[in-house]
């Protein structure tokens, strides 16, 4: 059975930073990418950022390019969110998620409905 487990957020003064990792078990993954994905209540799932399993290819949704990096450890399982230069509007409850399906072209890893397996989620809130 496949678990994903969100680790690392917490509270932070605007400007700040915080690392969320996401650990994967349950299946060794070859394909396809893992994400990250953030939910303010009454608002729908958005698009953060989501790495292939090779490692080679990283996307990011334009509200968090040059402030967020993902990367992930092969061996672990384990795929990194650094955060930086936090904003109030980025509080919100973040997600990773599994979608195994390989990705061609532009737009890929950002519509929620594709992704496979979800962890719980965790609380990042910034204050101001």
């Amino acid at each position: 059975q496949v678990q994903l487990v969100e680790t690392g957020g917490g509270l932070v003064q605007a400007g700040g930073s915080l690392r969320l990792s996401c650990a994967a078990s349950g299946r060794t993954f070859t394909t396809g990418a893992m994400g990250w994905f953030r939910q303010v209540p009454g608002q729908e799932r958005e698009f953060v950022a989501a790495i292939t399993w090779s490692g080679t290819t990283t996307f990011y949704a334009d509200s968090v390019k040059g402030r967020f990096i993902i990367s992930r450890e092969n061996v672990e399982n384990t795929v990194f969110l650094q955060m930086s230069t936090l904003n109030p509007e980025d509080t919100a409850l973040y997600y990773c998620a599994v979608d195994e399906n390989d990705c061609q072209g532009s737009g890929c890893y950002v519509d929620p409905t594709e992704f496979h397996y979800w962890g719980r989620g965790v609380a990042v809130t910034v204050s101001s």
